[in-house]
């Protein structure tokens, strides 16, 4: 392998980030400052490589200290992990949280999508910039969806240090952003996530039923309320039972796939290769997204403990759960959770005195939607690039680190519980048709009520908002977030499943549901979902690369009136749509025409 490294050397402060991360260097090879060493031989090999995967946290080790990560400090890490340094630069470059210029220690990231859009984040994004200006320390960028769309405008501030210190500022006006952002540990703390969670003490609840009852940060306090139930039902009945069980409930996967989970337990667990490995995919940065944070946030052992029974189903000893970057509460109670089980023999070698052995290791992203894809999501573990993988070969077979891998989001995986409590029959039994169990829901927009809502599958959409207190003058309703699709106030009795939304044209998606009054300007919405797919194309295939930017375009002639002809520009849209459906590598190209598309043709957009 040949590096060539620059001259730029790091400070000591960059040095001590990533050793607090890698330990100290072995040689100077490694960048250890030794007068007798020789550096015209490679120490590390093939043990170095294979740390190929601390690339990302050492990345966010050194822009979590520093606030950007300098020439000097990549090269370092570079070093220290026999990174080309070609390759860390493209992986840093990669997240939309890191810099490699140079900007002040705090930045306030001000969310700019959908759901903050609609509630005045314009106007708190030129008010924070006018007083944050020059010489006040503070870098105001804005941001896609920061997942705190129940409180709309939502801004958080991330100030870099011995110690990172974070504020988040939902609802946010200009004065407690400026605080956030100015002084972190004056902010006011966070409400509760039970409110968050407007039908929290509902008896009914299945998933959501402990957030607001139970102590987030008790383990014992988790178990008084039935926690570790289900894991000694599954210790009962072995990983051969627990997927039956699973399949037999019908549950399927509640990020916007719907594929049977049963069927990928299964699939992983018969692979002869091995490890196998097990990921929990909490980066949910779809626009209007936010279920799984307040399940992190409000019940966070769920998590760990339906991680533990996929695991044990699947035969994995390790699991990763990959948390976004943009969750800090999310992190703290999840790191904590963590070390509450293992030091209490629920993780670890010995797993309930079973003989079985499991362990969770957290890995955060960096501000990349694309890592929402599964080996996208595989591939920014492992200290990539976070793109998409070809398929096949399917994660079952080769997944992370060429192992079979099952995969599932936070909804999903705690949806087991419930399964292996009550049985799979009667979960079964809950639901309509081939959708079967409850669902989370995440309202926000023109609503009195917005926050995570949990319905069984079949209720209509119609009664959903009617919970949420639907505001008056409807304009509209996206199902399923900027990879979903509109549908107009008079057909509000579309059933919540995922067969239903398909034959109304429609998808469910992950659950998301933003309602829209007449205020909200339709075409400045569509060009915002269009600058967010055009920025968070990955960049790969050609049909997403260039068709985002094409329709982006497109949109921007129709909205400013410079175009000749709007209709031109319509058909112009329509084959670029049709071509990132058709032949775009995954899911984000296959969708960015989805929203712009239900808009023209169900909503007259512009007309």
């Amino acid at each position: 392998m040949d590096l060539h490294f620059g001259d730029s050397k790091p400070t000591d402060e960059e040095r001590a980030a990533v050793d607090a991360l890698l330990g100290p260097p072995e040689s100077s090879w490694e960048g250890a400052d030794r007068s007798d060493a020789d550096l015209r031989w490679a120490r590390g090999g093939r043990e170095a490589r294979e740390r190929r995967d601390l690339l990302l946290p050492a990345l966010h080790a050194v822009n979590d200290r520093i606030g950007w990560i300098s020439e000097g400090a990549l090269d370092y890490l570079c070093r220290r992990l026999t990174v080309p340094p070609a390759d860390a630069y493209g992986v840093a470059t990669f997240y939309a949280m890191f810099s490699v210029k140079p900007r002040p220690t705090t930045v306030l990231h001000v969310c700019t999508d959908l759901a903050c859009a609609a509630a005045g984040a314009s106007e708190l994004c030129a008010g924070a910039e006018a007083r944050l200006g020059p010489g006040s320390g503070v870098s105001v960028e804005r941001s896609p969806c920061l997942g705190l769309c129940e409180r709309a405008p939502a801004a958080l501030a991330v100030k870099a240090g011995n110690l990172v210190r974070t504020a988040v500022s939902a609802p946010a006006t200009v004065e407690r952003a400026v605080l956030a952002a100015s002084s972190p540990d004056s902010a006011p703390e966070e409400p509760p996530a039970a409110l968050a969670v407007p039908q929290a003490g509902d008896p009914s609840l299945m998933l959501l039923n402990r957030i607001g009852l139970v102590d987030p940060a008790s383990l014992d306090d988790y178990r008084a309320h039935g926690g570790y139930t289900a894991l000694r039902h599954a210790f009962a009945i072995g990983p051969a039972g627990v997927i039956r069980e699973v399949g037999d409930a019908g549950l399927v996967g509640r990020g916007g796939a719907a594929f049977p989970t049963g069927r990928k337990w299964q699939a992983t667990a018969s692979q002869p290769d091995h490890p196998h490995y097990l990921v929990c995919n909490a980066d949910e940065s779809e626009p209007g997204t936010f279920k799984d944070r307040v399940v992190m946030e409000g019940d966070p052992y769920s998590l760990v403990e339906a991680m533990t029974i996929a695991a044990y189903a699947v035969g994995a000893h390790k699991g990763y759960l990959y948390l976004r970057g943009e969750y800090p509460r999310a992190l703290h109670r999840m790191e904590h959770a963590i070390g509450q089980a293992r030091a209490r023999g629920l993780l670890g070698d010995d797993v309930l005195g079973q003989g079985y052995a499991f362990d969770i290791e957290i890995r955060r992203g960096a501000g990349a939607y694309i890592c929402g894809e599964e080996t996208a999501l595989f591939n920014s573990i492992e200290g990539y690039r976070g793109e998409p993988r070809s398929k096949p070969p399917f994660p079952v077979e080769k997944g992370l680190f060429g192992k079979p891998t099952a995969e599932n989001n936070v909804e999903t995986l705690v949806n087991v519980l419930p399964i292996l409590t009550i049985g799979a029959a009667a979960y079964a039994a809950i639901g309509s048709g081939a959708s079967t169990g409850p669902k989370l829901f995440c309202v926000s927009g023109s609503v009195d009520r917005p926050g995570v809502y949990e319905l069984p599958f079949g209720a209509t959409l119609g009664e959903l908002l009617d919970l949420a207190g639907v505001r008056d003058r409807l304009r509209a309703v996206l199902l399923g977030g900027a990879a979903g699709g509109f549908v107009r106030p008079d057909e509000l009795d579309i059933p919540l499943t995922f067969e239903g939304t398909r034959e109304a044209g429609a998808t469910l998606g992950s659950g998301v549901v933003l309602a829209f009054d007449d205020t909200v300007p339709l075409p400045r919405l569509l060009l915002r979902i269009a600058e967010f797919f055009r920025d968070e194309s990955c960049g790969q295939c050609v049909p997403c690369r260039v068709g985002t930017v094409r329709q982006e375009e497109a949109l921007h002639r129709i909205v400013e009136r410079t175009g000749a002809d709007a209709a031109a520009d319509i058909t112009l849209l329509r084959d670029v749509g049709r071509a990132m459906k058709d032949a775009s590598i995954c899911g984000l190209g296959q969708t960015a025409w989805n929203a712009v598309e239900s808009a023209i043709d169900r909503l007259g957009a512009y007309e």
